[in-house]
């Protein structure tokens, strides 16, 4: 019979074995997983219960909930919204697009969340796409890997070294550094951005556009818009205005001092010209930014309201704005909304729109205020159809605050004046003071099944530990690489831990491989880090699979992408990075 060392071993190693079956297999969530397997180890003693809730104490659970609260706060305040439209919007070319998009989210995503950056960021990439005739999925793929490989060049860019960091200050070593990552994670950020522009955007597929398959976006309205005092269109042909060939939309007519003229290319726009485009709603959308050069003479002073959306809503068969011109029914003030655009079904709607009589059956675009739906409880005059879009725009001081404490706080930190634990929370209570930030929707935005991830893992890794198990896989390791020596050891080491990351999650690389990367280190003699590093670099730079890493799994869907899409080009980029981090490792440390 086994004796209680052995056995306990045994326990770990069916543990480890469930572990990765259940990921591979999706029998459950990762989250509940890890709660299986921990708890089991705690039925059969292995574990005791302070050693289970120990991760829950970890200093590094905090910082990554805090993170993540950051950057919807960061999101939730249209602040990189407005940065990306100053940006982007002269950029017609893909190359050109792919080498700023890539960089810049790559750049941000160093000090920020990747997932909400990334999230952030697709709504635009998909809009440019549509506006040059450019599928998304030639983009959405560069858009995950720029963040991940960004998310990989600092401490805080990614949750996965967070964990790692988690475990290195679990095992008593000192917490490691913002830019411990940077040698191999800036490097690579230039690479990554190269690879894409001169070979990844060839095989990327190019897929329809799934999006526009919605029966919504194909609804044609026709829209009223005029060349306001000082606009940059003013003096400019329709050609060159880029005003004949609008994706989504189309110009029908120009009304100049009501007198309709034609709409040749070579026609110069006057202020005061009022133009008449028929179009679909997304398209539309964009005339309400400052930036068009139009303005919509129904908003009125709804543009200078601090949250508005866009929304489509039908006009009821018993209606009282049946048969009244809109001007007359005075929709703005009886509703807080503005109409901005008409669609009537299988009728071309001419004229002001503020002239137009409605009909039941109409749908209506509409640009509304706060107040819309309390006004519009107890009425019967239209029913709601969907919400296209949401407009915000920060305060100045709220901006300063947020952009400006975020800095100062990771600044701070980095110089070693004060841990980012205590800089992210006195942040954060700064900006609920200020009202940044509702106390109220903080919780919303709190991952707890990846706190329970973390904090599993950890006791995983202490059972790994206290059993002997991850020396015992460690021996193993060493006799199979040591002979191909340090290089060897940690291009093994980053190979296993990027096929467990690809298949299952990084959280669960993380947890089983690095207890053994320890051990191995310790079996050689060598300097622990560049272990702990290349353990990280390969769970976070995760590309060939979209299940791996969260934010590929965000863009596989609206991609249209399939699993060889991501094998295809992630399998090159995560080669040349194995090799990139196992080579500068190797030259640092031995």
């Amino acid at each position: 019979m086994p004796d209680i060392q052995t056995l306990n071993q045994i326990f770990v190693y069916i543990t480890l074995a469930f572990i990765l079956l259940s990921f591979y297999l999706e029998l459950t969530g990762p989250a509940f997983t890890f709660v299986i397997a921990v708890s089991f180890l705690g039925l059969v003693e292995v574990l005791t219960p302070s050693e289970i809730l120990a991760g829950f104490a970890n200093e590094q659970i905090m910082v990554i909930i805090m993170l993540l609260l950051l950057g919807d706060i960061i999101r939730r305040a249209n602040i990189i919204e407005v940065f990306f439209n100053s940006i982007f919007k002269a950029t017609g070319n893909l190359k050109k697009f792919t080498l700023q998009m890539m960089t810049l989210v790559a750049g941000l995503s160093m000090f920020m969340n990747n997932t909400p950056l990334v999230a952030v960021m697709m709504p635009y990439v998909h809009s440019w796409s549509k506006k040059n005739k450019i599928s998304p999925s030639k983009l959405l793929i560069p858009l995950s890997f720029a963040a991940i490989i960004g998310g990989c060049a600092t401490l805080i860019g990614t949750s996965t070294n967070l964990i790692v960091n988690g475990l290195v200050m679990d095992r008593g070593m000192p917490s490691l550094k913002l830019f411990d990552f940077f040698w191999v994670g800036f490097p690579m950020i230039i690479i990554g951005v190269l690879y894409f522009i001169f070979w990844g955007i060839k095989v990327l597929p190019d897929n329809k556009d799934i999006i526009d398959n919605f029966d919504e976006n194909s609804r044609e309205y026709i829209v009223e818009a005029e060349i306001r005092s000082g606009s940059h269109l003013i003096g400019k042909s329709i050609e060159q205005a880029g005003l004949r060939n609008l994706q989504g939309l189309y110009l029908v007519e120009i009304i100049r001092s009501e007198t309709e003229i034609m709409s040749s290319p070579d026609i110069l726009l006057q202020q005061g010209d009022m133009l008449y485009f028929a179009g679909e709603t997304e398209s539309i959308t964009d005339f309400i930014k400052p930036e068009s050069g139009l303005t919509l003479p129904q908003i009125g002073s709804l543009h200078k309201k601090k949250h508005t959306h866009v929304l489509e809503v039908v006009v009821s068969h018993n209606s009282s704005l049946a048969n009244r011109s809109v001007k007359e029914v005075n929709f703005r003030g009886k509703y807080d909304a503005a109409i901005i655009a008409i669609h009537r079904n299988g009728e071309r709607v001419r004229g002001k729109i503020g002239e137009i009589f409605l009909k039941p059956g109409d749908v209506l675009l509409l640009l509304a205020g706060s107040d819309l739906e309390d006004r519009a409880n107890f009425t019967q005059d239209f029913y709601f159809i969907s919400k296209v879009k949401e407009i915000s725009h920060p305060d100045l001081y709220k901006t300063i605050i947020l952009i400006g404490g975020t800095v100062l706080a990771i600044l701070l930190s980095a110089l070693g004046f004060v841990s980012l634990f205590m800089a992210l929370i006195c942040l954060l209570i700064l900006l609920i003071i200020f009202k940044v930030a509702n106390p109220q929707d903080l919780p919303k935005s709190i991952d707890f099944n990846l706190a329970i991830i973390i904090a599993m893992s950890l006791a995983l890794g202490i059972a790994m530990i206290k059993t002997g198990v991850a020396a015992n896989i460690a021996t193993v390791f060493v006799e199979v690489f040591v002979p191909l020596g340090g290089f060897g050891v940690l291009l093994g080491f980053y190979f296993i831990t990027a096929i467990l990351a690809a298949y299952i999650t990084n959280k669960a690389a993380v947890a089983v491989i690095f207890p053994i990367g320890i051990a191995t280190a310790a079996k050689m003699g060598a300097d622990p880090m560049p272990f702990i590093l290349i353990v990280a670099y390969a769970a976070a730079a995760n590309f060939m699979t979209p299940i791996g890493y969260q934010t590929n799994i965000m863009v596989y869907g609206p991609g249209g992408y399939s699993f060889k899409d991501f094998f295809r080009v992630g399998t090159p980029l995560t080669f040349i990075y194995m090799l990139v981090a196992v080579t500068i490792l190797y030259l640092i440390y031995f």
